[in-house]
């Protein structure tokens, strides 16, 4: 599609953007968090009734699969949008936040909004397009790996034919509203979990000479992973190691059996985490060793490095400057170190993940909250640019040849 359909989505979208405004407030009043989102994937099923889809709901979680075939043979594209919360407890005092105890602190009601709105704008073409869209509403991208259950269900097969392009947008509350962000290859990190327990003999707090006492080879690991990073890595390919979690003991005068850390790791490469993999348990065996314990350690992948492909991420770039203009379109000088599971899409298909902002008015840069904030607010008045983007990222793929 040309110039005419650049201009006709985003005219379009703004036609659209009342009721995925009203959509986006009803999934923020009522969020749901992991695999299973009954009320959330109700929402969805009513919002693309009546649109000329093929919708399967998961088997494993609630998810949503919407098939749009197009008037002529052709490629498939595949588009994400996120539906699951946080628990966290909202404290904005929106008119429409949610009182359950948990918070679309991440803004995926305005990602699933958004895709909804996408399926609106191209279902209105179907007959222009030549080839399909895969809209892919998912759960559990919070920590849960909801990408990984839904491609094993057979996401990708969804049209008979796998995808060319995969993309995804993800809101973002510090930065200017409606403005893209994007850089090709390395996007966001890997996520992995390390989990020691150290292993020692309990007794008397005040006779630690007869134990072998955990607590101090905790302390120290916390110590020595902060020194390992900044030691045992390229600095050029940098890892994050953030201890989060000590529990020892019970009673303030008894020296415990075990003690516990827990961290989470992020890496900008698989060779980096492959070292991290290796080594990370074997530092604390040697540290636990010279204090007479003994250790379980391991690290456990969860989500691979965010990946986007050169080529696609300069298309995207190019579509969507030719949308909102070149002061909408920025380029990332460095990867993010969040990470996402659309990584495990993009390890199957070439794609793009792109950033887009949606920082309120009335909030300045300096004082905006991050993402997972409690506090966190995102202006949904974004939603008609995300759903024309979306919609013009598929299209273009699907334009008479």
């Amino acid at each position: 599609m040309g110039v005419e359909a650049l201009v006709e989505f985003v005219g379009e979208g703004a036609g659209i953007v009342g009721g995925l405004v009203e959509l986006r407030r009803a999934l923020h009043r009522g969020p749901e968090v992991g695999l299973q989102l009954p009320g959330t994937q109700g929402l969805v099923l009513d919002a693309l009734g009546g649109l000329p889809l093929e919708v399967t709901a998961g088997k494993e979680l609630t998810s949503v699969v919407a098939v749009l075939r197009g008037g002529a043979p052709g490629p498939t594209v595949l588009l994400r949008g996120d539906m699951d919360a946080l628990p966290v407890v909202e404290e904005t005092g929106l008119e429409y936040a949610a009182e359950n105890g948990n918070m679309h602190a991440c803004g995926h009601d305005l990602h699933t909004a958004g895709l909804v709105g996408a399926a609106q704008l191209l279902a209105a073409h179907r007959e222009e397009l030549h080839g399909n869209v895969i809209f892919m509403f998912q759960p559990g991208e919070e920590g849960l790996g909801g990408a990984g259950y839904m491609l094993r269900e057979g996401l990708l097969e969804a049209t008979g034919d796998k995808p060319i392009a995969a993309y995804a947008l993800h809101v973002w509350a510090q930065a200017g509203k409606g403005v893209f962000q994007m850089r090709p290859g390395t996007m966001m990190a890997s996520s992995n979990q390390l989990h020691i327990t150290v292993r020692g003999k309990g007794g008397h707090g005040s006779m630690p000479d007869r134990t072998v006492d955990p607590v101090p080879v905790v302390a120290e690991l916390v110590l020595a992973l902060q020194t390992y990073a900044t030691r045992r890595v390229n600095v050029f390919d940098p890892v994050v190691i953030t201890v989060t979690q000590l529990e020892a003991g019970v009673a303030i005068n008894v020296i415990p059996n075990t003690a516990r850390l827990g961290a989470t790791v992020r890496t900008l490469s698989d060779a980096t985490l492959e070292q991290l993999t290796r080594e990370l348990p074997a530092l604390a065996e040697r540290i636990a060793a010279a204090h007479g314990c003994t250790v379980d350690a391991r690290l456990n992948p969860q989500y691979p490095v965010t990946l986007n492909d050169a080529a696609r991420t300069a298309e995207t770039s190019q579509i969507l400057t030719g949308l909102f203009g070149e002061d909408r379109v920025q380029h990332l000088e460095n990867p993010l170190m969040g990470a996402e599971d659309f990584s495990m899409v993009l390890k199957e298909v070439p794609g793009t993940f792109v950033m887009v902002g949606a920082r309120p008015d009335d909030v300045s840069a300096e004082e905006a909250p991050s993402n997972h904030s409690s506090i966190v607010r995102f202006d949904d008045a974004v939603l008609a640019d995300q759903a024309a983007a979306l919609a013009q990222l598929a299209a273009h793929h699907l334009a008479p040849a």
